[in-house]
């Protein structure tokens, strides 16, 4: 069905469309007639690239600034464009000579995690009661009980996930050997170093001394809103050759994790803004947007560098959660179905910024896309960076490779997208959620069979309230949106997964 898109986009051709601006910066949107592009995401993208102006004038009252003269370059928004706050979902934003660490924002290197079991969907189905059960207990009742020493976690922070499993004992339930190579090599991001972690000292230090591992209950935690871990089976392959090398065969179970820095990412975020709003320029207004910049290349600035360790912390730390994700997963799976074995596939950020000297591409809901190019010397270089876009809550998700398009600065869309707002999203039917219930299996921390539960009308109203906004009615339909990352050469299916049960906290 063709959308009536907003007039202010001008469509180029099938694929692709442009949004004019007085800025005259080039903005590229991948998007066939069948995606919807909400007119309040348009209207945020325009605020964006007001900083244009900011930049301008930051420079100028900042004399002694001897970087590049700081400006954005480019604007790239995927298929799953909606709007955010402040900044679009599915924003990819080009500068150069500054840095915007609201086009990251809060959820530093929230991203997708993606592993093939040796299980298959028949073996998995007639277990999936158990297995529920086993879940909530082991995501929700206490059950994951991570163990982490001091000196785990400084590594974690500073030295990402390789750091963590090279300092010492594994004893997790889940872990396999393999895990040490695959984060090496199967992550786009696998760390970004940091100089210290001295903004995390309160975590780092609640292990307790003298080598002593403690559990909390920060690490291998879901978070809320569209965050979850998902157990899918391959319904149907797209690239047989490639869907090969994966390891994907019609019917294996995979398991899929999307999470970020929870509280970290906030507090880093936090670090960059004090700083900027600290010393702003006297007598600059602020930008109306509120969007503030880090201009870059004016030699040593300890503030942005506090923040770039914060950064690096709590992006370390968002893979690393990603990691317990999947193996409390398989500890569940290997618990009620039998021995298995799992291997990554991919691992990929989309909250994250990439600087190369004073250029920079942040990326805001949107994932890596890179072709052969970019993968080359790694076990992708054939066939292109594995890109995963999971569908909405009960619909099928997609596995696609990468084409390095430049059009998109190599990147591709995070997921199908909102369609509606959350708040609108809960006023949704009993009814329609009833139906979709029927269908399709949710984990949350409350069992709402349990009659104690059932008996409690508010906490009733309180879940399907929240199931209600994630539900498949407030986000785009995944087939539109796959079809305009095939169809403008941006990423190539290879696998559509199909969902057994979704863990939400």
């Amino acid at each position: 069905m063709r959308i009536r898109q907003d007039r202010r986009l001008v469509r180029r051709d099938d694929h692709w469309l442009t949004l004019p601006n007085p800025w005259d910066v080039p903005v590229d949107i991948c998007a066939d007639e069948r995606v919807p592009l909400e007119p309040a995401a348009v209207d945020e993208a325009l605020s964006v690239l007001e900083t244009a102006e900011t930049l301008a004038r930051l420079a100028e009252a900042m004399p002694g600034h001897d970087g590049p003269a700081p400006r954005i370059t480019r604007m790239v928004l995927t298929p799953d464009f909606h709007k955010g706050a402040g900044i679009p979902i599915g924003t990819v934003v080009e500068t150069e000579g500054a840095l915007l660490p609201q086009a990251v924002g809060n959820d530093v290197n929230c991203g997708m995690r993606l592993e093939v079991t040796s299980l298959t969907v028949d073996e998995v189905r007639p277990r999936l009661d158990a297995l529920e059960r086993r879940l909530r207990h082991l995501f929700f009742e206490g059950g994951r009980r991570i163990a982490l020493t001091a000196v785990q976690r400084e590594a974690l922070l500073r030295e990402g996930l390789p750091g963590l499993l090279l300092s010492g004992d594994t004893p997790w339930q889940g872990y396999q050997p393999t895990d040490a190579d695959d984060c090496l090599d199967r992550m786009h991001a696998p760390a970004l170093p940091a100089g210290t972690a001295d903004a995390f000292a309160d975590w780092i230090e609640s292990a307790g001394g003298a080598g002593a591992a403690s559990h909390d209950s920060v690490i291998g935690g879901i978070g809320g809103g569209n965050h979850f871990v998902e157990l899918q089976y391959v319904a149907r392959v797209h690239d047989a050759a490639a869907a090969y090398a994966w390891g994907l065969a019609p019917g294996a179970v995979v398991l899929m994790a999307h999470s970020g820095s929870l509280s970290l990412g906030h507090q880093a975020n936090a670090t960059a803004l004090d700083r900027l709003r600290r010393t702003w320029p006297a007598g600059l207004p602020r930008p109306r947007n509120g969007i503030l910049p880090f201009l870059l290349g004016g030699g040593p600035d300890d503030g942005l560098r506090r923040y770039l360790d914060a950064f690096g912390n709590a992006a370390n730390f968002a893979a690393g959660n990603r990691f317990f994700l999947a193996l409390t997963m398989r500890a569940g799976l290997a618990a009620e179905c039998g021995q298995l074995t799992a291997r990554l596939i991919y691992d990929a950020p989309h909250n994250l910024f990439w600087r190369d000297g004073d250029r920079v591409v942040h990326r805001k809901g949107a994932t890596p896309s890179g072709g052969h190019e970019e993968m080359a010397g790694g076990p992708y270089a054939m066939w292109g960076e594995p890109v995963i876009v999971p569908g909405s809550m009960g619909a099928s998700s997609y596995l696609l490779r990468g084409h390095g398009n430049p059009r998109t600065l190599a990147s591709a869309c995070h997921g199908a997208g909102r369609r509606v707002p959350r708040g609108a999203a809960a006023r949704a039917s009993d009814d329609e959620l009833d139906a979709f219930l029927r269908e399709f299996r949710v984990v949350t921390p409350l069992d709402h069979r349990d009659p104690t539960v059932a008996r409690r009308g508010d906490v009733m109203a309180a879940r399907r309230r929240d199931l209600k906004e994630e539900a498949p009615w407030a986000y785009k339909d995944i087939g539109p949106v796959v079809s305009s990352l095939h169809a403008g050469a941006v990423a190539a299916p290879v696998a559509e997964l199909r969902p057994l049960l979704t863990v939400k906290g």
